[in-house]
């Protein structure tokens, strides 16, 4: 029997979670995806994510799983679109999936399923129930993964990152109920 939960990321996490970006960054490299390959998400990220109590780890059976960060109201990120739009009101405040990463001991086990529904969770309780998220064109993987767990395409967005080489990404949207 597995046991899994989603839990905010504390300082004792970072060593785990860098491990868990940097295999992802080498991961993406390996299959030609130019996302996460000019520094970014950067060390001081994913601590400022961890000090603003934005960041969230996958526990399966004690060990750390995998790793995302939820951001509360506005991203700047999905303000300006450069084809497609946003569902609803422009004003509306939203949450926003970023830096999510599965470890590779764990990947392939449908984990993500489990980490997006504790973050969706996590997002009805704080009293949101728009959540928004983006990835590369070439992320097949993590296309797959958005679209199984519910998110609409909406369109590309040009991703503001001096760190990141490719800037462009597909950018999605869930409703929650």
């Amino acid at each position: 029997m597995t046991t899994s939960y989603l839990r905010k990321a504390t300082k004792a996490d970072l060593p785990a979670i860098l491990e868990i970006i940097d295999a992802a960054k080498a991961y993406l490299k390996e299959q030609g995806i130019n996302q996460w390959q000019g520094g970014y998400p950067t060390n001081q990220d994913i601590e400022k994510d961890i000090e603003q109590k934005i960041s969230y780890v996958l526990m399966v059976d004690g060990e750390i799983a995998a790793t995302a960060s939820l951001w509360p109201d506005r991203d700047v990120n999905y303000d300006d679109m450069l084809e497609g739009s946003w569902r609803g009101n422009p004003e509306d405040t939203y949450m926003s999936i970023h830096r999510i990463a599965m470890s590779s001991k764990f990947r392939g086990q449908r984990l993500s399923e489990k980490m997006m529904s504790g973050l969706f969770t996590i997002s009805s309780e704080l009293g949101y129930n728009e959540l928004r998220i983006d990835t590369h064109p070439k992320n097949k993987g993590m296309q797959k993964v958005i679209a199984n767990n519910g998110f609409e395409y909406r369109g590309i967005i040009d991703f503001n990152d001096e760190n990141e080489v490719d800037t462009t990404r597909f950018a999605y949207q869930l409703y929650l109920n």
